[in-house]
């Protein structure tokens, strides 16, 4: 199992490091990724753009077999569920919208005006959920991982994914 990187267009934060919390790329180098069909999703959030590369999804996926965990919003998770409808989703909620106003203000990121913005556009992205596979309430992060695990565990052994174990089974006992 591995985390995707993104590629973004904005500065790194103190603390953030080029290739483990994102791939920061000009927005002129990103903009020209885009035509070139270099990323499977990508959006423009708060005036920086964020995407998802095609080329490393398929090395991880197809080539290395790995299971992929991408933190992407709705509109970036129903591109990848057309490229990849086998695909799980989950929406991972706060316990309440004023645990999430809490949240954002924590970060430290924003200034009033975009703590705002950031909790329309979540309450917004929070109307998305009927369409993904699982929620997952984050009331409580043990809670929360553990729930996580689980659902990884039961799709990981949907009979779907199990066909060449269970065809290798049969011919076993042939």
């Amino acid at each position: 199992m591995q985390f995707s990187i993104s590629h973004t267009s904005r500065l790194p934060r103190p603390g953030e490091v080029h290739g483990r919390d994102y791939f920061f790329v000009s927005r002129d180098e990103f903009e020209t990724m885009i035509p070139r069909g270099e990323f499977v999703e990508w959006t423009e959030n708060y005036g920086q753009l964020y995407g998802t590369s095609r080329s490393m999804l398929e090395t991880l996926v197809q080539e290395e077999g790995k299971d992929v965990i991408l933190d992407i919003d709705p509109l970036g998770a129903k591109a990848i569920k057309t490229c990849y409808p086998q695909a799980v989703f989950v929406f991972i909620l706060p316990p309440s919208l004023g645990e999430l106003k809490k949240r954002l203000a924590r970060r430290g990121h924003d200034d009033e005006k975009n703590l705002s913005a950031r909790f329309n556009h979540a309450t917004v992205e929070i109307n998305e959920i009927s369409w993904y596979d699982y929620v997952i309430f984050n009331d409580n992060l043990l809670d929360a991982v553990s729930l996580l695990c689980s659902i990884y565990q039961a799709e990981k052994n949907r009979v779907i994914r199990k066909k060449a174990d269970i065809d290798k089974f049969i011919k076993m006992g042939r």
